[in-house]
């Protein structure tokens, strides 16, 4: 993903909302959120190319997101794919701090990412490039493409607008969220971050919602649980230039317990 917000313990009604989202070349191949056929237990959207997963929530309330980090052009190919850090800890069963304690010893065979992985108790987040495993605390926060609450403009933005729908009831909180994700205002030069890829550049990627011809937000993605630990999820899908190619609604409960437990579920895919 390469804008994150979220409020973690912070409304009334919602223990987490989430509101996320992925930019990619549009050529990449991708799946739009759903149950992996492989693994029923983890609902996301999927990477075709490497398997992975940019973010997915589990029937047990694990949740991983991932972010590029934004340093200048790459100098090399990274051996691994940054997705894999979120696939692999929604697959497994450690403890989330204790997942990115593992993550530590070997984030030189990964660009830049901030990860983010947690459990229905806690949040936490490590980056390859500083800071090391920290915990999210409650409240507001935002992430791009550095660390956690680096004051990007689209992050800045985007948490104030979060902030304001921290009373919401659903429907509003979807739309508010959606609508914040859709914002296409390019910030001001004096406001812009120089990650070494050049002003025009900076221009391009600053908007929450990119719309170019080869690169840009691919998905849109709102995400409830509740404090009765029923979650919903609200995802838009675009093409180039920003065309709307399809909106996923998926409704589902989690549990403790057992993989493999049954749980409700309702979705459906327009």
């Amino acid at each position: 993903m390469c804008l994150v917000l979220l409020a973690w313990r912070a409304h009334p009604e919602y223990r987490l909302v989430f509101a996320g989202n992925r930019d990619e070349a549009y050529d990449r191949p991708s799946a739009a959120a759903r149950f992996w056929a492989d693994d029923p237990q983890i609902f996301g959207g999927r990477d075709l190319e490497k398997g992975g997963t940019w973010l997915g929530l589990t029937r047990t309330g694990r949740m991983a997101a991932v972010t590029n980090y934004r340093d200048g052009p790459a100098a090399r190919v990274a051996p691994r794919s940054r997705g894999e850090l979120t696939a692999a800890f929604l697959r497994g069963a450690d403890d989330p701090r204790a997942y990115l304690e593992g993550v530590a010893t070997r984030t030189s065979d990964y660009g830049g990412f901030t990860l983010i992985v947690g459990d229905s108790d806690r949040l936490y987040c490590i980056s390859n490039r500083g800071r090391g495993i920290e915990e999210i605390a409650p409240g507001v926060h935002g992430l791009s493409n550095h660390l956690v609450d680096t004051p990007w403009p689209k992050v800045e933005r985007g948490k104030q607008r979060l902030s304001a729908l921290l009373k919401a009831k659903e429907t509003e909180l979807i739309e508010g969220l959606l609508d914040t994700l859709a914002d296409r205002t390019v910030a001001p030069d004096s406001e812009l971050p120089d990650t070494g890829v050049g002003l025009q550049r900076e221009r391009e990627l600053s908007p929450a919602f990119i719309a170019g011809e080869r690169y840009g937000t691919r998905a849109t993605t709102a995400l409830l649980v509740n404090r009765g630990n029923e979650v919903l999820c609200v995802e838009r899908r675009f093409g180039a230039q920003g065309v709307p190619e399809g909106e996923a609604v998926q409704r589902f409960a989690l549990y403790k317990g057992a993989r493999g437990r049954k749980t409700k579920e309702a979705g459906q895919d327009v």
